[in-house]
């Protein structure tokens, strides 16, 4: 596959995006779709009330039709030196349906912060069922495609047979890491910024994996991320809102599933384990221990309450994501972190 076609779905999808924002935002501002602030949050976010949510209608536009460019020239060049592997395109689709499924969670979360003024939405027990369904449908696709495979390999022990076991551990397991992308989502640009980076890793792994059908999606996922951030940078313009932190959450983990990088998937995303953790672990230590670990949490707040400046923070953990993503690279290359089938 000549990389000029990641170039070409990189361009499509940042110009997509970015230019959607002229559109889009206004046409937000005059819904009244805008950003409730929470009491409990940091002071100094109450300006930011009123900013339009919903924004990451800007990506995933960008994104879908960077996608599908790419997949069509990828597919072209092709036929003229491989038979295609139908079920790398099937993967393909699952995992953009999978991503939308998510996305649609987070809209009708959006739609009703929007509507009822207020910042809790839809309830926990309603987003995991949710989440669990669309979840159990995209592992299914899975199975159907193809993937019957029910190891994970892990450095020193080699591949690990987990059987049936394997099923509710991943929807587990990719239930945890849609919902830490959706945590990140806190500070101008940084889940933005963070999922760029982590977008551009999992293209070059799955570039060396022969996964190109995944490293399309990669490519305009992080081409699309970029475009927002044009917007998005503090001072923000617009928020991405539920509606896109769940669809970035569920285009990276399909990306890693589809190409059955899970351990990978771990590392490169290791910004937004951190945030789920942060969350775990403060409420589990509140609760037991009516004390608290961060000042804070998602733990990018922490930061904030150190009067750590947006900036700061969104330079740092992606800096951080950055490091993550070169040493999963090198490793997948070297053949020491890949998940075999």
């Amino acid at each position: 596959m000549p990389f000029w076609i990641n170039i070409i779905v990189a361009l499509i999808s940042f110009l997509i995006s970015a230019i959607a924002g002229f559109f889009l935002i206004p046409y937000l501002k005059k819904l009244h779709f805008g950003q409730t602030i929470l009491e409990i949050g940091p002071a100094w976010h109450k300006s930011k009330e009123g900013t339009p949510i919903m924004g990451g209608f800007m990506f995933i536009l960008g994104t879908l039709i960077g996608t599908l460019i790419g997949f069509c020239l990828l597919k072209s060049f092709s036929k003229t030196i491989e038979l295609p592997d139908f079920s790398k395109s099937q993967k393909l689709l699952y995992g953009v349906l999978f991503a939308l499924s998510c996305s649609l969670i987070g809209f009708i979360d959006d739609y009703i912060k929007a509507i009822k003024k207020r910042n809790l939405g839809l309830r926990s027990k309603q987003k995991l069922i949710l989440q669990f369904f669309f979840g159990s449908l995209y592992l299914l696709a899975l199975y159907y495609s193809g993937d019957t495979s029910t190891t994970i390999y892990f450095p020193f022990f080699g591949n690990v047979d987990f059987g049936l076991f394997y099923y509710p551990l991943m929807l587990l397991f990719m239930t945890f890491l849609v919902n830490a992308v959706n945590l990140t989502d806190g500070v101008d640009g940084l889940c933005g910024s963070v999922t760029a980076i982590a977008a551009l890793s999992m293209l070059m792994v799955c570039v060396s994996l022969g996964e190109y059908e995944q490293s399309v999606f990669s490519m305009a996922l992080a081409g699309g991320c970029v475009g927002f951030l044009v917007w998005n940078l503090h001072p923000a313009k617009v928020f991405m809102g539920d509606t896109g932190s769940m669809f970035l959450g569920g285009a990276f983990v399909s990306i890693g599933m589809a190409s059955r990088q899970h351990l990978v998937l771990v590392l490169v995303g290791i910004i937004f384990v951190i945030e789920a953790l942060s969350v775990v672990l403060q409420v589990i230590s509140f609760k037991t221990t009516g004390k608290r670990i961060f000042k804070m949490s998602p733990i990018h707040h922490h930061f904030e309450m150190c009067k750590w400046s947006e900036y700061k923070i969104v330079i740092v953990f992606s800096a951080i994501t950055l490091v993550a993503g070169i040493i999963a690279v090198a490793a997948v290359s070297s053949g020491g972190v890949i998940s075999v089938g």
